[in-house]
């Protein structure tokens, strides 16, 4: 069939993106979904980091490639060996499937899928190959997803399906922002009661670790972001806010502190603002070559311990419902992450203003542009 969708063809071009548009909306052909898998319309998609990483050329990809991997959609047809979905229903996709047979499938969410990884490192779907397609030639796949699209075909076990009441915006959001976000906080960081939880970096994940943080309501919630804009989105989430300065120059410290920034500066802040006995957890995904300086004595006196989660060490079929039913309780309020709905057109715009630290979480609602 004939889709839309922004493909990227190269990567590191100049800023701004809005002129040097390093991403362009086509049209592709789009094969039907194989055995395992699953054609979704698109309602909504998400602009996250993760995004801009492979267009600036900080996470080197294989290009062409259908970028987007936050998404949420309906079920349009279901292919062979399917059978625990139905054509209209609402899903949320998630960007690392799990084959749930590898080792590290067993590790309860600790370690991503070896083949998972493997597949999104080669731009292939997880039963291999790929079902895009432009003059002839094989577009890769982003994450298993390529969601800045108006269809995908994606895995079985790349998606999980959610009840209608969750709106295609937030549902898009559940699936990368508060799964990592989220899941640093509840999987990864795990605050006792009373426990001060920190956030460095309130990006749209960073965003999301806070709310999930507040909404465990285990003790003081603290946001950390150089941007003051950044701040005031903590304040008014009913957060503490302060700049990396302040932290340093209060010594204000927390036993629990999440860095989902995924840059040196905020990794190394966010580990010298780690309480004596307390965990320091990063999400954020720096530039392969990054090198962070910390005191090996720090962590050995004040038995301090770092711990890498990705994906939020989530199991996205075990804690995507979680995250609904915090949401039905109007205990996490996923809205607040969405600073912009916006049109696929908009997309290299997009992409300058999530570079300039202008915006939370912009969203693509696929309607506006029909």
């Amino acid at each position: 069939m004939k889709i839309s969708g922004a493909v990227l063809q190269d990567m590191g071009r100049e800023r701004p993106y809005a002129q040097s548009r390093p991403l362009t909306v086509v049209e592709l052909e789009l094969d039907p979904p194989g055995p395992g898998e699953v054609l979704i319309r698109m309602e909504c998609a998400g602009i996250c980091h993760s995004d801009l990483s492979v267009v600036d050329g900080n996470r080197r990809r294989q290009v062409p490639m259908l970028l987007g991997h936050e998404a949420a959609g309906r079920v349009e047809e279901i292919g062979p060996n399917v059978s625990d979905l139905d054509v209209g229903q609402r899903v949320v996709m998630t960007f690392l499937p799990r084959c749930g047979v590898c080792p590290a499938c067993l590790t309860d969410g600790r370690l991503p899928c070896v083949l998972g990884t493997a597949a999104n490192n080669a731009g292939t779907l997880l039963g291999g190959g790929s079902r895009l397609h432009r003059d002839n030639i094989a577009v890769h796949h982003h994450l298993g997803v390529s969601g800045f699209a108006t269809h995908a075909v994606v895995d079985r076990r790349s998606i999980v399906p959610i009840d209608d009441d969750v709106p295609p915006d937030v549902a898009a959001v559940l699936g990368c922002a508060v799964l990592t976000g989220g899941g640093a906080v509840i999987n990864a960081g795990k605050p006792n009661p009373g426990d001060t939880v920190m956030i460095v970096g309130l990006g749209g994940v960073g965003m999301a670790a806070l709310i999930t943080a507040l909404a465990l309501r285990t003790g003081e919630v603290i946001g950390v972001d150089a941007l003051p804009d950044k701040l005031a989105h903590a304040r008014a989430a009913g957060a503490k806010a302060y700049s990396p300065q302040e932290i340093s120059d209060q010594g204000i410290t927390a036993p629990v502190v999440i860095e989902a920034a995924g840059n040196v500066r905020a990794f190394e802040t966010a580990v010298a603002a780690t309480a004596a006995g307390g965990t320091t957890v990063t999400v954020g995904l720096p530039a392969p070559a990054a090198v962070a300086k910390i005191s090996p004595l720090g962590l050995v006196a004040g038995a301090r311990t770092i711990v890498g989660s990705y994906l939020g060490s989530a199991v996205p079929e075990r804690d995507i419902p979680l995250y609904v039913q915090m949401w039905r309780d109007g205990l996490l309020p996923v809205e607040k992450l969405i600073t912009s709905r916006i049109g696929l057109s908009d997309i290299n715009l997009a992409m300058d203003e999530l570079a300039d630290g202008q915006s939370v979480r912009q969203v693509i609602m696929f309607d506006r542009d029909r």
